[in-house]
């Protein structure tokens, strides 16, 4: 999962984007992420509910829905 790029809950903003900068194991309590303003983040987590990933930006101003990778609400919003 390292270096992936996935969705976290923000109060303010919704939806933050945030690069995934450890690998994350079975059983761990955080995922170790970077937010796009630098920030590193020890995001909790529930192995069962991980915390949805982002499309390629190649994707991002996609006229169908359905073409995009990931489908959720962070991804739509984004769009």
């Amino acid at each position: 999962l390292q270096y992936n790029r996935v969705w976290i809950p923000d109060n303010e903003e919704v939806w933050q984007s945030a690069e995934i900068t450890k690998n994350y194991k079975a059983g761990d309590r955080f995922l170790h992420v970077q937010l796009e303003d630098g920030t590193e983040v020890n995001y909790p987590v529930d192995p069962a509910a991980l915390p949805p990933l982002r499309n390629p930006d190649i994707l991002v101003g996609e006229n169908d829905l359905t073409a995009l990778s990931y489908l959720h609400e962070p991804a739509v919003l984004h769009n």
